[in-house]
C-alpha cells in the first residue's frame, strides 16, 4: 500500500498565508471603520447628506453606503 504523507494545514505555508491575509483584512476593516467615522463627522459629508435627505435619494442607506456614495461623488466632482 502506498504511504501517503499527511500534513495539517496549520503547518503549511497556505495556513500562514491565510492567517496573514485574515490579519490584513481585519486591519483593513478597522482602518475603513475609522475613516468612515471621520468622514461622516466632516462638515462636507454632513452638508451633502442633508442635501441628499431633502430630495429622498439617500433615505434608508446605511453609513457604509452613504460614505461610499459621498466619496464617489466627491471624486467625480474633483475629476472635472
Amino acid at each position: 500500500m502506498e504511504n501517503l504523507h499527511s500534513y495539517s494545514i496549520e503547518d503549511s505555508s497556505e495556513a500562514r498565508l491565510f492567517s496573514h491575509c485574515s490579519d490584513n483584512l481585519l486591519s483593513d476593516s478597522n482602518i475603513w471603520d475609522s475613516l468612515k467615522q471621520a468622514i461622516s463627522n466632516s462638515s462636507g459629508f454632513q452638508r451633502w447628506q442633508l442635501e441628499g435627505m431633502l430630495n429622498d435619494r439617500l433615505r434608508g442607506m446605511n453609513l457604509d453606503t452613504l460614505v461610499r456614495h459621498y466619496l464617489r461623488e466627491t471624486l467625480e466632482t474633483l475629476a472635472y
